[in-house]
């Protein structure tokens, strides 16, 4: 049992300090994977809100100028209905 603990390569040892070095690699390379999907899912969000303030500004032009050609063609009725009204009274 000895020998086993004492055969087991010591921390300064070159082989373990390479495989330290390859974990600390990968483990990097995770991190920069990791970041890098979070800066393109970030991207992806804020192009998402910019296209749906955009919609909604497209939005509410488009219901303004229903609302204003209601108003015009309400205006245009009442134009037309107080023409024939003045026209009955006229007549009478």
């Amino acid at each position: 049992m000895l020998e086993r603990f004492l055969a087991r390569p010591k921390p300064d040892d070159p082989a373990v300090l390479e495989q330290q070095a390859a974990l600390k690699a990968v483990a990097d390379a995770r991190e920069a994977r990791a970041a890098e999907r979070k800066a393109i899912k970030d991207a992806e969000a804020a192009r998402v809100a910019a296209e749906l303030a955009a919609r909604r500004t497209e939005e509410q032009r488009l219901a303004a100028e229903a609302k204003a050609r209601a108003a015009a063609v309400e205006a245009e009725r009442k134009a037309a209905r107080d023409a024939r009204y003045a026209a009955r009274k006229a007549r009478k």
